[in-house]
């Protein structure tokens, strides 16, 4: 049984149909005939022309930026060059900058420190003990005296005190009564006539009368703590110790060497950056500096000899005439705190108490 035709294929059967489709293969063959070699069967004649131009431009467009390629890259190797011989690279010169707040490293740190330390002992080559004293007995008095008071106000004291008081035996049979109106002046005087007349007994029943020379002794004596006790082992038996008071302290942590507040933890950390033979000397120079150049509420910034290593230049005066006028001591013209300085002491010696 013969299938049905679809309307299509019953319209190509109409003599119309066949006599357009005759005319269409009649233009295929002549375009074939016409075509170049190569030329896909089927496709017209606007076409391989249209590709043969497209060809032919890019081909042109090639040959073009050759030459503009050729040229860059001798650009880039002229500078390549230009960059060698001027000792850099490309990939130098793109390399940032380091940040300017970079941290400084513990070797770094440690040279400045010490450098600070060699500058300071130019600068006070006469730094000594700024309190008054004969034997290693008057000089741990004075220590536990100046607690909450100047060097200065000690040494204006002790005479009388001295006196009145000059062994241990003496001082620990005192009145108490007596020995608090001798000491009025420093400040706290009940608290430290206590601790001088238990600091003295224990010397006459426990050390015979002699001050210790050994740390471990030293602190178990009322009222003496490290401070003290390094004040007296460094400057009356010449054993090596970090003094670490306010202006220590306060010096320590401007120039960053550290930044722990507890005394011990500072003392501990200084005395890895220095040696142990300069410790008493550097506590010296260190307190010699914080009184007279760069003090707690406004440092001299301007007159101070070591601006170019200190981290915290600019938190005082920086204009060198106005920094001039806060220098105290022999530094601003003025006299000393010890009535009795050394012979290379370059100031004046302090006046007595009452003396105006």
């Amino acid at each position: 049984m013969a299938s049905p035709e679809t309307p299509r294929a019953t319209a190509r059967k109409t003599p119309e149909a066949r006599s357009a489709a005759a005319k269409k293969t009649a233009v295929r063959k002549s375009v074939a005939r016409s075509a170049p070699a190569g030329a896909v069967d089927g496709t017209s004649a606007v076409e391989p022309a249209a590709s043969e131009a497209t060809a032919t431009s890019k081909k042109a467009a090639a040959k073009k930026a050759v030459p503009a390629t050729k040229t860059a890259a001798k650009r880039a190797t002229a500078k390549k060059a230009t960059a060698k011989k001027a000792g850099t690279s490309r990939t130098a010169a793109k390399a940032p900058a380091a940040p300017a707040g970079k941290p400084e490293s513990r070797p770094a740190m440690v040279r400045r420190a010490r450098r600070i330390n060699r500058e300071l002992a130019d600068v006070y080559p006469y730094a000594h003990p700024e309190l008054d004293f004969l034997n290693p007995f008057q000089l741990l008095v004075a220590t536990v005296l100046s607690a909450q008071t100047t060097d200065l106000r000690v040494n204006q004291t002790t005479p009388a005190l001295f006196a009145k008081y000059p062994t241990p035996e003496d001082m620990a049979a005192a009145v108490p009564e007596e020995l608090e109106e001798l000491i009025r002046p420093t400040g706290f005087f009940r608290a430290k006539a206590k601790s001088l007349l238990g600091l003295s007994r224990a010397l006459r029943d426990d050390f015979g009368g002699e001050v210790p020379g050994r740390l471990e002794d030293l602190v178990t004596l009322p009222g003496v703590g490290r401070k003290t006790a390094f004040v007296v082992l460094g400057n009356a038996f010449g054993v090596p110790g970090i003094t670490v008071d306010t202006h220590f302290m306060r010096l320590a942590r401007r120039w960053k060497w550290t930044e722990q507040e507890d005394p011990v933890k500072i003392e501990a950390e200084i005395a890895e950056i220095f040696p142990k033979n300069e410790w008493t000397m550097l506590s010296h120079r260190v307190i010699f500096h914080g009184r007279r150049i760069c003090h707690a509420r406004k440092p001299a910034c301007g007159a101070c000899p070591i601006t170019r290593l200190c981290p915290s230049y600019g938190e005082g005066e920086t204009d060198p005439e106005k920094a001039k006028k806060l220098l105290k001591y022999e530094k601003g013209g003025f006299p000393g705190q010890r009535l009795n300085p050394p012979p290379d002491y370059p100031g004046k010696p302090a006046p007595p108490l009452g003396s105006g």
